[in-house]
């Protein structure tokens, strides 16, 4: 094809046997064309198909062959991938840079489970926590809880940032099918007031409820945005300040600081320090998702969730959803040079379902050293991003089809419509059978002039092929299926940290820039002229806002 082949995976910092070998097959294979693969086996579609707790992975369409796959998986016994299965399930602190304990599985965990932290059971203190949300959820869904003049709440507006809103507008938008639509849901995460002021438009302060979700109870955006939405509560109740407290409930472990925003701690929801931010989507911070689709639907979540963690935890690597996602992901990545993966949901509800997702891959394996701190030699987090079908294939489709970068992408789809009507869903599976399968057969010269197509016109409609492709189908978009798929993907990144041998779960990456916020806001506010000592374009930039803002 003539897509550039990008330089041969870099040199690993450790270099197994697997890898060795898979540097040799590479270049063995890499121009091997999806067409050959199929025509030289026959019933490939049906043998590299995996369907495990009701996800079927279609994984046929991907440039490997059974020998590419037998040493992705003599990589993960190398890389030591069930020990890191085992170390995280079993509450040891993998998170070493903070010295923590990775369960996000101890939020989906069931009741009779025990897993230890410190050599304390938590699963107790999560079902907890669990039932203080369901009963606060159905308080306010059935109007028991009523706000400060004694209107019932018909809006709620969850505040956060980072995981604490990527996770529940995801998770609002993916079961808004399963919604109470007699309460307004809405969300602000953006230090950018136009984020505050539209969501509050045309709302009645007297029947508005914030969730405010900050660990801390210090996050610069998220209290700088819960500081508004006091003061415009306020102003709309009369100025009250005992209003606050039935308006405002906290999603944080700093009882101190939500007691001195006016919150009254019986409505403070906790978490742990064990549960990473982009993690936490099952956790209180999914307060605002379990008022809008009730405890129930929540709890179906949570067992989808807690399905697809046993098959991680189980399952031999071969047959592994999370880890056979994980393999390929790398493969394209470290030895075709492919930078992106595109998430192409075939469900319009899924319509923030790649935006979290760029969350989950890109801060939890955008790093660039070890887990011993040494400079890694190859790449690793790949870029994430896509759009819902159809709307995608009117708009960047082309890139992916004729463009001279590889982009794998993963296409997800469901055979029951949860809204039918006519013909649609029909005609929306039939465009994600046939994208697969135009990306991965593409179209020939002699076919293009079998259509009568001119001479000078040919090279202009030919497909070259060979772009490949995962697809994900499911019965239906349910509570339960999203659990599934959410948790499909954390353990497909946990998969790819282990072989990159990197600590998927720190975001060091994010403090730099917070840092030297704080340093610049005073520079900004301040009335009098500052002394500036940054480098010469921040400098300029900080004096020309000052004179533009006058």
């Amino acid at each position: 094809m003539a897509t550039p082949v990008q330089p041969l995976a870099k040199k690993r910092a450790v270099k197994g046997s697997a890898w060795k070998a898979l540097v040799s097959h590479y270049k063995a294979v890499s121009n091997l064309h999806l067409q050959q693969l199929f025509a030289d086996d026959p019933k490939r579609g049906q043998r590299m198909a995996i369907e495990a707790v009701g996800l079927y992975l279609d994984y046929s369409k991907n440039r490997v062959s059974d020998e590419t796959l037998n040493l992705l998986l003599q990589l993960a016994e190398e890389s030591g991938l069930r020990a890191r299965i085992d170390a995280m399930f079993s509450g040891e602190k993998i998170n070493i840079t903070e010295k923590r304990a990775v369960l996000h599985v101890a939020l989906r965990a069931p009741k009779d489970t025990s897993i230890l932290v410190d050599g304390k059971n938590v699963v107790p203190e999560v079902h907890a926590v669990l039932d203080r949300m369901a009963d606060f959820s159905e308080r306010v869904r059935s109007g028991e809880w009523k706000g400060h003049t004694g209107k019932r709440i018909r809006n709620v507006i969850n505040i956060g940032i980072g995981g604490s809103d990527l996770g529940p507008v995801m998770a609002y938008e993916a079961l808004r099918h399963y919604s109470e639509r007699s309460i307004t849901f809405r969300f602000v995460s953006n230090v950018d007031g136009t984020d505050f002021a539209e969501a509050v438009q045309g709302l009645d302060p007297a029947e508005t409820l914030f969730i405010v979700s900050s660990k801390t109870f210090t996050t610069l955006e998220t209290m700088t945005n819960a500081q508004t939405a006091r003061s415009w509560s306020l102003a709309g109740l009369g100025g009250d300040e005992k209003s606050v407290a039935k308006h405002f409930v906290a999603v944080s472990t700093n009882a101190t600081e939500v007691t001195k925003f006016g919150i009254d701690t019986a409505n403070m929801f906790g978490f742990w320090d064990w549960v990473g931010g982009r993690y936490s989507m099952d956790s209180a911070i999914g307060l605002s998702t379990m008022i809008a689709i009730g405890p129930d639907n929540f709890r179906a979540m949570l067992d989808g969730f807690h399905q697809m963690d046993e098959h991680f935890r189980t399952s031999p690597f071969e047959r592994n959803l999370p880890v056979l996602m994980g393999l390929l992901g790398l493969w394209y990545n470290d030895f075709f040079g492919a930078q992106t993966v595109a998430v192409l949901p075939y469900e319009q509800y899924l319509k923030r379902f790649p935006a979290y997702l760029q969350q989950l891959t890109m801060e939890s394996n955008g790093k660039h050293v070890t887990l011993d701190g040494k400079v890694v030699a190859y790449d690793t987090s790949p870029i994430y991003w896509g759009e819902p079908g159809t709307n995608g294939q009117h708009s960047f489709y082309q890139l992916i089809h004729q463009g001279t970068r590889l982009i794998p992408c993963d296409f997800i789809a469901f055979a029951k419509p949860l809204d039918q009507l006519g013909r649609h869903h029909d005609i929306l599976l039939a465009n994600v059978f046939a994208q697969s399968e135009a990306l991965a057969f593409g179209k020939t010269p002699e076919q293009v002039k079998a259509e009568g197509t001119p001479d000078w016109l040919v090279p202009h409609r030919v497909f070259e092929g060979n772009r490949p492709s995962n697809t994900i189908l499911a019965e239906q978009l349910t509570p339960e299926v999203l659990g599934k798929l959410v948790a499909l993907y954390e353990h497909s990144v946990f998969t790819q940290g282990v072989l990159w041998n990197i600590d998927s779960f720190d975001q060091w990456g994010v403090e730099l820039g917070k840092v030297l916020a704080q340093r610049i806001i005073p520079e900004v506010e301040n009335g009098a002229e500052p002394v500036l000592n940054h480098d010469s374009s921040t400098n300029t930039l900080i004096r020309r806002y000052r004179k533009l803002k006058e």
